[in-house]
Formats: C-alpha cells, sequence, structure tokens
C-alpha cells in the first residue's frame, strides 16, 4: 500500500461520518427515533430545546438505548451526579469510576436532560437560538463543555442529518399515545414489548404466551379495546410472532401502496394481510369488491388503499 492509499484508508477509518453512516443502516437506531421522538417533541414544547438535538444526544450517548447507563441506569443523556441526590451508580468514564444519575425510567432521563440544561448557567445562551438552529446548539453544547470529545457537535449533526431529526423542531404536537408508554422496567419480570409506528397506528409483536390481557397491562390499554382493534374475541389465543395493533385500525394502507398491490402468498388470509398492513378487515374486502366468503388463492393481487 502507497503513503496516498495509506492516508486515505486511516482517513477513512477515523471519519465519523462513516461511523455514522454506518448507524444509519442499524434498526436499532430508526427503532430508538420511533420510540422516543414524541418525548424529545413534549420537551422541546415545554422546555424549548431543539427536538433534533435531545435525540441526537439520547441516540450518541446512549447508543440507542443499549449502552451500559441506559440499561442499568435508564440513564440516556450521560449525565453525572453534579448536585444530585438521587440514585447513583459508579462507571469509568473521563476518569475511572465516575459517579452517574440513575432514573426510574427513560422519561425521567429525558426530563432530567431538558432541567440539566435549561437550568445550568453554561448553557443559558443557547436558549436564544432558533429552535430551528440544530447547528448552533450542536456547536454551542460542545463550546459549553457538554461533551469532551472534539468531533462531538459534528457526530450531532451528521445524526441529525442522516436520519432528518430536524423535521421534529417544526412539530405543532405531540402523541401523547407514546409518552404516556415509555417505560424501560419489565412487568412480572418480562422484557418489554418494542412498540413500532406504522400506518399512523402502532402495534407490538406477540410473544409465546402473550394474551390480549397481558399486553394490555404492560401498555395500560383495555384488553378489550385491544382485542378489538384486532377485530378478534378478548379471549381469544395469540400466536407467537402475530402483529397487535393499538389502536383501531386505518380503512388503507400508507400512500406508497397506491399502485402496488399485495399479491397473496401461501399461507396467507384476508385477516393476516389487514394486519400487515393496519387495515380494517371490511375495508379490506370493500377495496376489492369481494364478499367475505370469498377464498383468495395464491397470486392474487389485492388492492391495499
Amino acid at each position: 500500500m502507497n503513503k496516498l492509499r495509506a492516508l486515505v484508508f486511516v482517513s477513512l477509518l477515523c471519519s465519523p461520518v462513516i461511523i455514522l453512516a454506518q448507524a444509519r443502516w442499524n434498526s436499532r437506531y430508526q427503532q430508538y427515533i420511533d420510540q422516543y421522538k414524541d418525548v424529545a417533541i413534549e420537551q422541546m414544547h415545554k422546555w424549548k430545546i431543539p427536538a433534533s438535538i435531545t435525540l441526537a444526544q439520547g441516540l450518541l450517548e446512549s447508543g440507542a438505548g443499549n449502552s451500559t447507563l441506559a440499561v442499568k441506569a435508564n440513564n440516556h443523556f450521560g449525565i453525572k451526579c453534579h448536585h444530585w441526590t438521587g440514585p447513583t451508580i459508579y462507571k469509568d468514564d473521563d476518569a475511572r469510576n465516575e459517579c452517574f444519575r440513575v432514573y426510574r425510567n427513560a422519561f425521567e432521563s429525558y426530563e432530567d436532560h431538558s432541567v440539566f440544561l435549561a437550568t445550568g448557567q453554561r448553557y443559558r445562551s443557547l436558549f436564544s437560538l432558533k429552535i430551528t438552529d440544530y447547528q448552533g446548539w450542536a456547536r454551542g453544547l460542545k463550546a459549553a463543555g457538554y461533551a469532551t470529545n472534539p468531533v462531538y457537535a459534528d457526530k450531532l449533526i451528521e445524526i441529525i442529518q442522516l436520519y432528518k431529526l430536524y423535521q421534529y423542531d417544526t412539530a405543532r404536537k405531540y402523541d401523547k399515545f407514546m409518552t404516556e408508554r415509555v417505560k424501560d422496567k419489565p412487568v412480572g419480570g418480562k422484557p418489554l414489548h418494542l412498540i413500532t409506528i406504522y400506518n399512523k397506528n402502532y402495534y407490538v409483536i406477540a410473544r409465546r404466551g402473550d394474551t390480549f390481557r397481558s399486553i394490555g397491562e404492560e401498555i395500560g390499554i383495555s384488553y378489550k379495546k385491544i382485542a378489538r382493534y384486532n377485530e378478534r374475541d378478548k379471549n381469544d389465543k395469540l400466536k407467537e410472532g402475530e402483529i397487535i395493533w393499538l389502536k383501531k385500525k386505518q380503512k388503507r394502507a400508507p400512500k406508497e401502496y397506491k399502485k402496488r398491490p399485495h399479491y397473496v402468498k401461501n399461507g396467507e388470509s384476508m385477516y393476516s394481510i389487514a394486519q400487515t398492513y393496519g387495515i380494517r378487515l371490511k375495508s379490506l374486502y370493500q377495496m376489492n369488491g369481494l364478499s367475505p366468503d370469498y377464498s383468495i388463492r395464491v397470486g392474487d393481487a389485492l388492492k391495499l388503499r
């Protein structure tokens, strides 16, 4: 390898853009955004901190919710124990065995992050910036000493641009459905289901042993309502891997399916197809001019909107 190629190779390895580009294709990043974007928007309206900045910091500091601090302490922003009287955890960081704050859940971490910035003297100048000036915020955080990493601001900006997090800085309202259900603690010793957003709705994937009642208790919704949203009986047994919708389903699939039919595959039913796209079963029949007693066949092309 000649000197020029060696320099290029080293440059690519050290480039934060390359590192962040890889993160773009990591499903955990998008899952984290889907789970916490509404909390970040809520915090923006309450504390005047750009939602994009809050999300980018959460992603970067917590490794998309998978860091030791996030998992063991619900600490998504790496906030240390300065002037903190709550529970603590110790971890090596800039120095050995440093003290970090411990929270009961992720929402507390997001709220404390906002309070930490809004009441800290060193961050006061940031609040004179426009809520849409995420670049100014990112550079201001670095200049104020939030992190010691010399490319911290660049990393925040890259994350915001890669995932288009700036779109949340102009959001007029947030979805209370998600913010009311932000939890990190298992229920009955079981890990929590990941809530995913699709077709203006929310769903979880059923696990072995799940029932409408157990999902309802975890999410905080009447199990009878969840069964009704999924067009099922409240006592039905759930199969592992099933999609379970948490709100009333839409009448049509997303816009991208306007000219894209669904071709029936082996083992599918009208109900399973309706569940896949978050469509009401009755609407799926009506869109295709079919009666409820029609038996679909492999290869049938079904309209989705």
